[in-house]
């Protein structure tokens, strides 16, 4: 019928149409959320962001290592409640965050996060004339340190909660509010350590407050009069001398019943022990590949699918199948005189900066010894291992690390010096009568519970939270077997020694 409705014919095949356009439009959605689970993106990211791995963790690998006595292996599928001191962000935060997102003169030197964070005044100096604080967007926050040094560099925000998604308490410490007046049968436990100790800001939970909730599960179960209150006094880019001064001014005064130290990337250097290292100029960005068209990069920031298809136009060059990179010849000089397999603490020239290392560690095994506290020192988890293979697309981040920013080190000498240095932590352990919690022995090596080399994503950060807490509990259980765990709480101890921070702004020319 001309000018009048379409035919019943019509109406069907254009029905039969939009029905097939909605099934390709529902299986590539199905699809493209199947590739996200497998690849490990955040479902609804948009852009999509950095692959993080899976959240959960295979039951079965929890039957390779043994749990300590009254653990009940239940416990690991729980999750804390939520952070009572969580609030919105501040929408100024906000605002300067996304600022500095699209602006990013600064690179990685000057990141998002980095404007509200308290700066050590000390450290920051005139922020125009700091080599990477004069990229600040016109503002920052100071402190004044109690010893007028230059360590650490900066405290998070106290009592904040950032446009990362980190939460603080009143010491600006990631995590619950610090119980203030401490209770009577409050045992006291301090994390120590940096990027990989304080873990990602967006996930719920680091790893110490994993090992905080199991223990009070624990507690419970046991019937015991106990509170455990697990602590972390981390924070990202730090080393060892820093956390010397954040032990002493900080963790301290708090008097905690255990402090225990876990680092050890940040000072990972094989430099010393190879001859005529090439320069770092010449490490290669990203190995050799077939360039994917634009579009095709384009779409690859919003679709794991088309992230996948780069990553397969890319692998037909060369090094594109996550095999380790070509690296160049070098040789590896192992100290004179050294014993690899039970190394002398005194010697002059430890490799992978084992010496300042060591010092810092007496500074603060002496910091804690003097308020009465216990100190404990932790095995080191690298991901890295002679001969693995990488999948490109869920271990970019791995294999960018260890090829390109750790070059042009081999993955051999890489696993055997990180093997040497938790040798040598636990011998510093023995020899000076402290707990040695060796994580990295039965944390499995897997490179899908990994972000890159050292950071775990939040399967794994799980996970070395199990394993922290069940090697832990046989220091808990013969304190509270003694009777010298819980403290005796000191009713002139004053409040936690937190910050006030003040904000400035300046104009760099």
């Amino acid at each position: 019928m001309l000018g009048g409705f379409p035919s019943q014919g019509s109406a069907l095949k254009l029905k039969n149409v939009l029905l097939f356009l909605a099934s390709i439009v529902v299986s590539i959605l199905v699809a493209e959320a199947a590739v996200r689970y497998i690849d490990g993106y955040q479902m609804f990211a948009m852009p999509l962001g950095n692959p993080e791995g899976s959240a959960t963790v295979d039951p079965a690998v929890l039957d390779k290592f043994p749990l300590a006595a009254g653990v009940d292996r239940k416990w690991f599928f729980s999750e804390p409640p939520p952070l009572p001191n969580r609030r919105k962000v501040d929408p100024e935060w906000q605002k300067i965050f996304h600022y500095v997102e699209d602006h990013n003169v600064g690179g990685m030197e000057f990141r998002p996060a980095d404007p509200f964070k308290a700066w050590n005044s000390a450290f920051a100096g005139d922020p125009c004339k700091h080599n990477f604080l004069r990229h600040a967007p016109g503002m920052l926050y100071l402190y004044d340190p109690p010893d007028g040094e230059a360590r650490p560099p900066y405290r998070y925000m106290p009592d904040a909660t950032q446009p990362t998604g980190l939460v603080t308490n009143q010491m600006g410490w990631r995590g619950a509010p610090i119980e203030t007046p401490r209770g009577d049968k409050t045992i006291r436990i301090v994390f120590v350590g940096s990027s990989t100790t304080v873990g990602p800001p967006h996930l719920a939970f680091s790893y110490p407050e994993l090992v905080g909730y199991w223990l009070n599960r624990w507690a419970d179960s046991r019937k015991l009069p106990v509170h455990f209150e697990v602590l972390n006094a981390a924070r990202e880019s730090i080393v060892s001398t820093d956390n010397v001064a954040v032990v002493k001014n900080e963790v301290a005064p708090l008097r905690p019943d255990l402090v225990v130290y876990y680092e050890g990337g940040n000072q990972f250097e094989l430099h010393s022990i190879v001859d005529k290292v090439p320069p770092k100029s010449a490490a290669p960005k990203v190995p050799p590949a077939t360039v994917a068209p634009g579009w095709l990069q384009e779409a690859s920031r919003y679709s794991a699918i088309a992230a996948r298809i780069r990553a397969a136009v890319g692998m037909a060059g060369p090094s594109q199948d996550g095999r380790e990179w070509p690296k160049p010849d070098y040789r590896l000089q192992w100290p004179e005189g050294l014993d690899e397999a039970d190394p002398d603490l005194s010697y002059a020239r430890l490799p992978v900066n084992l010496n300042p290392i060591q010092r810092d560690l007496d500074e603060m095994r002496t910091a804690v010894r003097q308020v009465g506290s216990d100190f404990a020192v932790s095995s080191f988890l690298w991901m890295v291992k002679d001969g693995m293979v990488l999948d490109p697309v869920r271990h970019k981040y791995i294999l960018e690390q260890l090829n390109s920013g750790y070059y042009p080190f081999r993955y051999r000498d890489m696993e055997r010096l990180s093997t040497f240095q938790n040798r040598l932590l636990a011998k510093y352990a023995k020899t000076h009568g402290l707990p040695f919690i060796d994580t990295a022995r039965y944390m499995p090596l897997d490179p899908d519970l990994f972000v890159d080399a050292v950071h775990t994503n939040y399967a794994g950060l799980r996970l070395q939270a199990w394993i922290t807490f069940n090697l832990l509990l046989p220091v808990v259980e013969k304190h509270l077997a003694d009777r010298s765990w819980p403290r005796p709480t000191d009713p002139t101890a004053s409040a936690p020694p937190t910050i006030t921070p003040r904000k400035i702004t300046f104009a760099c020319q």
